[in-house]
């Protein structure tokens, strides 16, 4: 159930954009550089876990491949590894079960790896695994997901937050008044926490007029669609639809609309509008069919490419600072002091579906 792509690995020309230091800024040498967060060469170091110039082992443990979205972030992997210069193992499926992610990074080290790119399950329970790379000196670099607690070299990430406002603007602007649900992910992961929360805030705030039903769904389709049909038939007058993981709830919530009659096309009445997040193909051929009306594209393709980059700077001993990148995005320090690349994450309509650069438009 993999997909295979049609790239060579190249990640989009959206994502090449270089950083802008503030003019005032005087000698933006070396340091400059580390201070804008650039991904160029900072500061060696002559530890880091690889001690062999950034070429030895590194494990790539997954968090699931029952989504298209996994799957694409999977084919990208040893693309990107290959580009990167990273002599990077199989890739490892956890299976959507936090304690099998923490056995299969134990199993990871003892295979000697010196370093892991984890996307965690479970923002909390992942920091048992990262205990113990951190006692065998592994560098860590966690991808979709950021830990609550463990340490990381970086987190490679789009901003969550940005997601739900996203989907936020795009229904309060489309949908008047009336009900509107937000699928939900999983509350343990931070994403799931972060996007419910932004799309919750940003209704209150922005769109009154609007009323928020949630459906908690753990990133499980048949929870969704279970969930979505009960909802349904206590609320026939649902106008919009948020779903936070269209590589999991697309398909079961266009059954579900269908079998009730409600899947009615874009600008017909009684049409319900749904956003969604993720970027992958079925979404975009969704928009063109108009059963859906926009998703957030989440990057697959640099989400494999970062991953790869970083780890290699971590296990050379490379440090960064927080600021804009060489590629577009914007590394940030957490709360808990980690830091974190936030990659450009663009809203994808029916107006710039068909864009080549679209990391979705390149996977058959």
């Amino acid at each position: 159930m993999t997909d295979t792509t049609g790239t060579t690995g190249t990640p989009n020309k959206k994502h090449r954009k270089r950083p802008v230091c503030a003019v005032a800024l005087m000698g933006c040498a070396a340091l400059a550089l580390a201070a804008c967060g650039s991904t160029k060469d900072t500061a060696a170091g002559a530890g880091g876990g690889g001690g062999d110039g950034g070429t030895g082992k590194v494990g790539v443990v997954l968090p699931l491949l029952t989504s298209p979205f996994w799957q694409s972030y999977n084919d990208y992997v040893p693309k990107m590894a290959k580009s990167e210069g990273v002599d990077a193992l199989k890739t490892v499926n956890s299976n959507s079960d936090p304690s099998q992610q923490i056995t299969d990074i134990n199993n990871q080290l003892n295979q000697g790896v010196q370093g892991l790119v984890v996307a965690p399950l479970d923002s909390a329970a992942i920091g048992a695994g990262l205990d113990q790379a951190e006692r065998k000196g592994v560098p860590v670099v966690a991808v979709d997901v950021a830990p609550d607690k463990g340490k990381v070299a970086m987190v490679v990430r789009a901003n969550n937050v940005s997601y739900g406002k996203k989907a936020c603007a795009y229904l309060g602007d489309h949908v008047k008044s009336g009900k509107v649900v937000q699928i939900m992910g999983d509350l343990a992961s931070v994403n799931g926490r972060e996007r419910s929360k932004a799309f919750r805030d940003c209704v209150k705030a922005e769109y009154p007029k609007l009323k928020v039903l949630e459906i908690p769904a753990k990133w499980e389709s048949d929870t969704a669609a279970s969930k979505l049909d009960t909802l349904l038939n206590a609320n026939p007058d649902i106008k919009g639809i948020y779903m936070q993981a269209g590589g999991v709830y697309l398909a079961p919530t266009l059954q579900t609309l269908k079998s009730k009659g409600l899947l009615k096309k874009t600008g017909s009445d009684g049409h319900i509008t749904i956003v969604s997040n993720d970027g992958i193909p079925q979404e975009y051929a969704a928009i063109r069919k108009g059963q859906i009306d926009a998703t957030v594209s989440q990057p697959a393709d640099t989400y494999a490419k970062y991953g790869m980059y970083y780890v290699k700077a971590a296990m050379q001993g490379k440090k960064f600072e927080p600021g804009p990148t060489d590629h577009g995005s914007k590394i940030v320090k957490l709360p808990s002091g980690t830091l974190e690349d936030q990659l450009p994450a663009p809203l994808v309509t029916k107006k710039n579906v068909d864009d080549p650069e679209l990391w979705g438009n390149t996977v058959k």
